[in-house]
């Protein structure tokens, strides 16, 4: 089943590569979406994908990457649109 997922990450996330390992990662499972910056130093994430497929890519947003030290994953389901077509950083 198509499922949206808008994720926000937040700890050691930023000036260290990590939506570069998020959009590849996304890509690696075939999901769609966005990754970018927040001001307040969280990245924010919003895919679409087969729930099973969003669910690994949380996974790996948690220990996936050498340099990030994830403190805390919010998660928030939303209807799927088909609105993406890719995964891209957005700035």
């Amino acid at each position: 089943m198509q499922i949206r997922a808008h994720i926000i990450v937040s700890g050691m996330v930023q000036g260290i590569g990590y939506r570069y390992f998020v959009q590849r990662t996304a890509r690696r499972l075939g999901l769609v979406g966005w990754v970018r910056n927040l001001w307040s130093g969280e990245v924010e994430i919003e895919v679409e994908g087969e729930r099973g497929l969003i669910e690994s890519l949380i996974k790996e947003l948690r220990t996936g990457h050498p340099y990030a030290t994830v403190r805390n994953i919010t998660l928030q389901w939303k209807e799927y649109t088909g609105e993406f077509k890719d995964f891209s950083i957005t700035f």
